[in-house]
């Protein structure tokens, strides 16, 4: 009950932000840091915070690296329209001795070559220009109580503009709360949470993002389990969100999963499927994920992942 009494804390402290927001869409940078890395979560409309339970809890939920076991890596490769890559990489190593679990993120986005415009060549100069970039985050998650669980992300932030650049930093608190019942979960995570980047002259604020949801099991039998998850986010730059999602497994082996967001200026529907192989001392795991992009057609994420 600790646990759950100081999560209501939180989430009342930081109400007030919540309900005056206002939409203030443009105003941040580094918008890369806010794209989902993990083709499960995406397949359920990254309703993830609170079912967060793999390598990926380093992004989604630090508080969720609490749910590993074992050792676990994991890859994300994203195709986006106007030939725009982008990569995510994880590692979650629990400390059996310490106590805890300790993660590592790394992502990086590639735009590819861009064409150089001027006042003078609206059309192109015939000049191009390269635009990356990246971050590296180190995670720690540790229960509280048998329950309760914290997590914390520190970010190291570096965009990249042909000769120019900009460095930053930032931070992502979680915490996760087991109820008991059908694994219900109820969790929360404010993240990219730090000072504002500057580059050249001008300076611009992060990305940041209060996230509040909840998971549970409403099929719960031994071969056959669902798990529906649902969330909220408050953004800094724009107006709230809704995300829900459905993960369908039969034998803890073969994964359906669909999602819906709403209140979202693109898209919104999401599906995809994964695989769970166990392969002598490790177990490999495969997801995939489409989600509708409207008129910017449509996006494919691949994740693998080893558990070891």
């Amino acid at each position: 009950m600790r646990g759950l009494k100081f999560l209501i804390l939180v989430v009342l402290l930081l109400l007030p932000g919540v309900l005056y927001g206002q939409a203030k869409v443009g105003t941040a940078g580094a918008q890369f840091l806010e794209l989902g890395v993990s083709a499960r979560a995406v397949a359920m409309g990254e309703a993830f915070v609170a079912l967060a339970n793999d390598a990926t809890a380093v992004y989604y939920n630090p508080a969720g690296l609490t749910q590993l076991y074992d050792r676990e890596v994991a890859f994300t490769h994203i195709d986006y329209p106007a030939d725009i890559s982008y990569e995510f990489a994880a590692l979650a190593y629990p400390l059996y001795d310490f106590g805890g679990t300790l993660g590592l993120g790394v992502y990086m986005l590639d735009a590819g070559d861009i064409t150089e415009t001027t006042y003078e060549y609206p059309t192109g100069t015939g000049r191009t220009f390269g635009a990356k970039e990246y971050a590296v985050g180190l995670s720690y998650g540790r229960s509280l109580t048998d329950r309760f669980s914290l997590g914390v992300t520190l970010k190291f932030i570096d965009e990249l503009y042909e000769a120019e650049r900009a460095s930053g930093w930032s931070a992502d608190v979680g915490t996760s709360y087991d109820t008991g019942f059908r694994n219900f979960r109820i969790s929360m995570v404010i993240t990219n949470f730090g000072p504002d980047m500057k580059f050249l002259s001008e300076s611009h604020p992060l990305p940041i993002n209060f996230k509040f949801g909840g998971a549970i099991n409403v099929l719960d039998g031994s071969t056959h389990k669902a798990t529906l998850a649902l969330e909220g986010w408050h953004p800094s730059d724009n107006l709230e969100k809704y995300n829900a999602g459905l993960e369908y497994s039969y034998g803890d082996r073969y994964f359906v999963r669909v999602g819906e967001k709403f209140n979202y200026d693109v898209g919104g529907f999401s599906v995809g499927g994964g695989l769970n192989l166990p392969l002598s001392s490790v177990h490999l795991r495969l997801d995939y994920a489409y989600r509708d992009l409207g008129l910017l057609e449509e996006a494919h994420r691949f994740s693998v992942g080893l558990v070891f």
